[in-house]
């Protein structure tokens, strides 16, 4: 079903809701599962590899930078596509007030296309962390950050275009997703896709609000990130697991971007995974 960006964000700034579940899932090629949906209508936001979900007869093709709604106890088939193990984050919510329109999304499906976006990756990781801790003030920054998720999901939406940026846009962001721990410059990207290194430049600005450099080193930070809470790694394989043989290098670059070392992060995360602040997330 294709929906009107503005009407639909305009349709959520005027109804009354709550979420009502978060929860991450994950399946191997190959996977099929046939039932209904839950008694809440949800988004179904793609982390890694493809399926695809049928709604009611209309069937949607997912992958990272596509994102699909689904409605309340609709008859839902999926499949696992392709030979990559597939994850999505699942947001249930609850309608709690009747809807001001006759479009109901307790019945309405329908497929999103944000494209790919740092931040919106960066608030769904974050969702999925605060949504697993208990307390009041905890609920009411999971309810916050919904609407963050959904004001990135909406704006990202609407800057998208039909035009040759954006497919190269996310050309060269999903060659960099994939090959960031390798030895990448703005030259050899730009080179690479036959373009200048100001046109480069143009369409990352364009999509991210940063150069493609910006990105590239953002973008491997925050798998450093990721590494240094999941793993004992040392902090020089954490380095050159995300690009930098210089371990040196990497932790001045780290401590800019989060404000603290590598070090003192990896710690402090450990004497409070839920609680730690960075310079790239603001709620």
């Amino acid at each position: 079903m294709k929906i009107d960006i503005n009407k639909l964000a305009e349709h959520f700034a005027y109804t009354s809701f709550r979420v009502e579940q978060v929860s991450q899932y994950g399946h191997d090629p190959g996977k099929r599962c046939d039932g209904y949906t839950e008694s809440f209508p949800g988004f179904v936001f793609p982390l890694k590899g493809k399926a695809e979900f049928v709604f009611n007869e209309t069937p949607y093709l997912l992958a990272p930078g596509n994102v699909v709604h689904g409605g309340a106890n609709m008859k839902l088939n999926r499949k696992v596509i392709g030979d990559s193990r597939w994850e999505y984050l699942l947001v249930h919510y609850r309608i709690c007030a009747p809807e001001r329109t006759s479009f109901s999304l307790t019945k309405t499906h329908f497929q999103l296309s944000p494209g790919p976006s740092l931040r919106l990756t960066e608030l769904l990781k974050l969702l999925r962390r605060l949504s697993r801790q208990p307390g009041g003030v905890t609920a009411f920054q999971t309810e916050t950050l919904f609407r963050c998720v959904l004001e990135e999901l909406f704006v990202s939406v609407r800057n998208q275009s039909n035009d040759g940026d954006q497919a190269l846009f996310r050309q060269i962001s999903n060659y960099i997703h994939e090959h960031y721990m390798d030895a990448l410059t703005v030259r050899a990207l730009a080179e690479q896709n036959d373009i200048n290194e100001n046109r480069l430049f143009y369409v990352f600005k364009k999509y991210t609000g940063m150069g493609p450099g910006s990105y590239l080193i953002t973008y491997r930070l925050n798998q450093a990130r990721d590494c240094l809470s999941t793993t004992e790694a040392p902090i020089g394989e954490v380095a050159a697991s995300v690009g930098y043989a210089d371990a040196l290098y990497f932790s001045r670059l780290f401590k800019k971007q989060f404000g603290v070392s590598p070090i003192q992060f990896r710690s402090h995360f450990r004497n409070n995974p839920y609680g730690f602040q960075d310079g790239s997330i603001h709620i």
